[in-house]
């Protein structure tokens, strides 16, 4: 077991437990990067001004320099700092906090789900980023259009993807910016206002929407594959509220299981002296299951006092459609218990991933 391992380990929680009770915050010789476990450690290290989300000599990944996807990756808010993040961040973020959930729960309700594996598959993968391309002002056939596409395009987000993925990545961009620019030249109540803060910045704006879609497509699928497990195991779950059930589960048993911070200039944090190039593994699940941040974190508490996580992130890089992802995940958890599906006809795997938890369910077969 070593931390990248972890995140799709059948039960990685125990292993966590280990490195919080060794250290909070250590270097790991195999991996080479320090460990960030604690939730004293991972808090400090997320509120530190000298760790950032991507290298300074490296902005863009390699692999995907070249090309469009790169293009879209160079501008995401998500994987920039200072005011390439704090301006895209600051116009995005207000109109995600005003959505309506009723609107959110009558997009979800409109999509079938098949009593089959494929039925969950596209209610985790396919249908948030329809329901986010709908509120966005897409059509419904369009909003399929951008699900396919976004899902080709996450591929350049993770370091496991050949070079076929990464040509259809490319594609899926060059493809998704022209949906946009179609979107954005007619007239779209819900994003005048984003358009009128990006006056000017057109190319930033439409990579940020990418990037809400491609964050939606796995972070939510996860959130919503981990609940469908939480209930397989605990089929006593369904007598909670579908809403409590899940802000459990992103606590519990979270999609991101970690990110990365690389260490800009020397700094100090929580006792330790860091370099400039420095990597930090920021385990936000094992952080989640410190007892100095929940009581009883090994507990599956629905109803939960006080529940404290570190799934979507803190400080700057706080994700800004939190609200929006929950409120999908617990739609769509609630679609597939109306629909009666028997989850106890499923078994599942983790997909690939150096840092999702995402189940992918199959028929167990007679």
């Amino acid at each position: 077991m070593d931390p990248i391992i972890a995140a799709t380990h059948a039960d990685p929680y125990p292993y966590y437990a280990e490195l919080r009770a060794a250290d909070g915050l250590t270097f790991h010789h195999g991996l080479k990067v320090w460990v960030a476990s604690s939730a004293r450690a991972v808090c400090a290290v997320l509120a530190n001004p000298d760790c950032r989300v991507r290298p300074v000599q490296e902005p863009v990944p390699k692999a995907i320099a070249d090309g469009m996807a790169g293009k879209v990756f160079g501008q995401l808010m998500r994987m920039n700092d200072g005011e390439a993040q704090h301006c895209p961040r600051s116009a995005i973020e207000p109109p995600l906090g005003l959505i309506n959930d009723k609107d959110v729960k009558a997009l979800v309700a409109a999509r079938l789900i098949t009593n089959d594996a494929d039925g969950l598959y596209k209610a985790m993968f396919r249908g948030p980023v329809c329901v986010v391309a709908a509120l966005l002002g897409f059509t419904p056939a369009q909003a399929r259009a951008i699900s396919e596409l976004t899902a080709d395009f996450a591929a350049c987000l993770s370091p496991l993807s050949n070079d076929l993925q990464l040509a259809a990545a490319h594609r899926a961009a060059e493809q998704l910016y022209g949906y946009f620019i179609e979107l954005l030249a007619e007239p779209n109540p819900f994003l005048a206002d984003i358009q009128q803060r990006f006056a000017g910045e057109e190319d930033v704006l439409i990579a940020n929407l990418i990037g809400l879609c491609s964050q939606t497509f796995e972070a939510t699928a996860g959130l919503i594959g981990n609940a469908l497990v939480a209930l397989q195991r605990q089929p006593e779950l369904r007598d909670f509220s579908v809403d409590s059930l899940v802000a459990e589960v992103q606590r519990f048993d979270p999609s991101v299981q970690n990110t990365r911070r690389f260490v800009a200039n020397t700094c100090e944090i929580d006792g330790v002296r860091f370099e400039a190039g420095d990597v930090i593994l920021v385990l936000l699940a094992s952080a989640n299951r410190d007892p100095a941040l929940n009581e009883n974190p090994d507990q599956f508490l629905p109803d939960r006092p006080n529940r404290r996580s570190f799934t979507f992130g803190s400080g700057r890089h706080q994700c800004p459609g939190q609200r929006l992802a929950l409120t999908i995940a617990s739609a769509t958890v609630g679609e597939i218990l109306a629909h009666d599906i028997d989850l106890s006809r499923f078994t599942w795997h983790y997909r690939p991933s150096l840092n999702g938890r995402i189940p992918l369910f199959s028929e167990v077969r007679a």
